[in-house]
């Protein structure tokens, strides 16, 4: 280390200190090996299930938003995975293309009403029917399932603690969220804060 290294920092030891030390930390496919960039006037593309014969195929007309990984029991994720990934778009946008027949609802009582293909169980279309939950009108997909790249990027994690009932040994959440922190996934255990602001506001004026 050189004198201007020692009495201003830098160097060797100042690449030691900032370079990730969770990396052995698995997420979800899509972001452990780094965050895919979004691609600006994305035009959006379309979904496939995993059934490799009559697959169901679902087309997504324009960007995503929100997108980020969950910890939740109730989202899909691929095997292996600790999070799944999800985003929203207009429902407007969403349009079941091919073999819909095979799509089933999981669980009628849930408020998102996930739609599976029946052949390999990977989730389509998460919707909500009910017309007084602040997020109805957004359809929840999961864009891993295209071939398509530039669809918005994760910015954030939610539920985190919940991964805890999926299995997870409490004693693993500081180093996965040392990881979500350095992939720049700010870690929450409840939605990121703008979606916070607008199921408060939807209530609110639901109360009103």
């Amino acid at each position: 280390m050189g004198l201007f290294d020692k009495l201003f920092g830098g160097g060797a030891d100042q690449a030691i200190a900032q370079a990730p030390k969770y990396t052995h930390v698995k997420i979800h496919p899509q972001v452990d090996n780094g965050i895919p960039p979004e691609s600006a006037n994305f035009g959006g593309g379309t979904l496939k299930c995993h059934c490799t014969t009559d697959p169901v195929v679902v087309e997504i007309s324009g960007q995503t938003a929100h997108n980020h990984v969950c910890g939740c029991t109730k989202c899909w994720k691929p095997k292996g995975a600790t999070f799944s990934q999800i985003a929203v778009t207009a429902r407007s946008n969403v349009n079941v293309t091919e073999n819909g027949d095979k799509l089933a609802i999981v669980d009628p009582g849930a408020a998102i009403q996930r739609h599976a293909c029946t052949g390999c169980g990977t989730h389509m279309v998460g919707r909500i029917e009910n017309e007084g939950h602040p997020f109805h009108g957004l359809d929840f997909v999961h864009t891993e399932l295209s071939a398509s790249t530039g669809w918005a990027a994760p910015t954030f994690a939610a539920f985190v603690s919940s991964i805890i009932e999926s299995g997870v040994e409490p004693d693993r959440m500081g180093e996965i969220r040392g990881r979500l922190n350095e992939l720049g996934l700010t870690p929450y255990d409840c939605l990121s804060p703008p979606l916070m602001d607008l199921i408060a506001a939807h209530t609110a004026k639901q109360a009103a």
